[in-house]
């Protein structure tokens, strides 16, 4: 399923094979949290600007229209017409985060929506249940994403529950696959460390679920109020526990300069609705460093956003138009931003792979550490 082909430092060149298509790694995952991308992106754009597999949101999809209606629809890749491989996450983030009413018990959490405010149970069960239905390629295991900071009796329990939830979760998903009204029953796991900002109960946590033959493991519960210094620091503690022959994704990171960090410290997979809930706000990312096209200077600048990029955007229009239209509020300003950051993240991820294949990512890192974090 995963084939580790190059190492360069402990940067991972890889591929992965699924039921629904091969992904080369690193790869960044663009995030449709209701099976579309925010700012009027379509799978066929998606298709063109590269993105290799897409992110949806069990918990919202449960919400609304229901996993029961994507059922009837033939799952979710028949459902918004893409044939590429889609991951759900588990539905526990938002559990936590949105819910302002919630009570956590061993089976699962009863919680209200934030929507009409309906209580609703997620369990391990109901989670994979849900995903399942879905139909994605890959479902994450239920856990509780624990606040930066926390006290540390705390976030001991609760990572002894999640690793109880995760066992919960591989024997449903089982159970599952076997099903024959399932309609993918080649669905894939991945679990989560977890374990805040504590070096001993991360890599304990990460010892342990490394040993269950998952068929990845994600680093979860960063980027959530903690320096990245943090973040760098707990990639780089439990990146020798986790196995080789498996795919590692940090969760919801980041940043270009966050990725390119984390993919020198040896992570594989990327999700964040950074760059598109940014461009629709003119925060925009290009190969000299980040500008808000919103600025005065840009209302007749006749350059595309970043001369150096192919997308549709940069091929058609200048900054001076597409800061008018973000500046009256037309759709088709944020759909041009959008589509220029999500090329840019994707290309930014070919670039990196190129780098490890050529032995070079080395000075790759060194060069553009220094550029993608600055303000144009």
């Amino acid at each position: 399923m995963f084939k580790l082909i190059k190492k360069d430092g402990y940067a991972r060149r890889g591929e992965m094979q699924t039921v629904h298509g091969t992904v080369q790694t690193p790869v960044f995952m663009n995030v449709g949290t209701s099976a579309a991308i925010k700012g009027g992106i379509s799978t066929d754009d998606l298709r063109q600007i590269g993105c290799q597999i897409e992110l949806s949101n069990t918990y919202h999809l449960h919400v609304r229209p229901g996993d029961d209606v994507i059922y009837r629809m033939g799952g979710i890749h028949k459902f918004f017409n893409w044939d590429r491989p889609v991951l759900t996450d588990s539905g526990g983030f938002q559990v936590f985060s949105l819910a302002k009413l919630r009570k956590i018990t061993e089976e699962g959490v009863n919680f209200n929506s934030h929507i009409d405010g309906r209580r609703i149970f997620m369990g391990p069960e109901e989670s994979m249940q849900i995903q399942s239905h879905i139909a994605s390629t890959i479902a994450m295991a239920f856990d509780e994403c624990i606040e930066n900071p926390a006290p540390y009796k705390y976030v001991k329990d609760s990572v002894a529950r999640t690793t109880r939830w995760l066992a919960r979760c591989r024997a449903e998903m089982d159970r599952l696959n076997s099903l024959d009204e399932t309609i993918n029953k080649n669905q894939l796991l991945f679990g989560i460390n977890q374990g805040s900002t504590y070096d001993d109960i991360r890599v304990d946590h990460m010892k342990t679920i490394a040993e269950m033959g998952l068929d990845g493991y994600a680093i979860g519960g960063l980027a959530v109020g903690e320096s990245t210094d943090e973040m760098y620091h707990v990639i780089e503690q439990v990146e020798p526990y986790m196995p080789v022959d498996k795919p590692r994704y940090l969760m919801g990171v980041g940043t270009p300069l966050n990725i390119i960090e984390a993919v020198y410290r040896g992570v594989d997979f990327f999700d964040c609705v950074m760059p598109s809930r940014n461009a629709r706000h003119g925060y925009i990312f290009t190969w000299k460093g980040h500008m808000n096209i919103n600025n005065s200077k840009y209302l007749t600048d006749p350059l595309p956003i970043d001369p150096d990029c192919g997308c549709p955007a940069c091929r058609s229009y200048s900054r001076a138009y597409i800061r008018h239209l973000l500046n009256v509020g037309e759709m088709l300003g944020m759909r041009l931003a959008v589509l220029h950051n999500l090329y840019f993240y994707n290309d930014l991820m070919a670039k990196i792979r190129c780098a490890i294949d050529a032995g070079e990512y080395e000075s790759f890192y060194r060069h553009y550490r220094e550029i993608l974090g600055k303000r144009i």
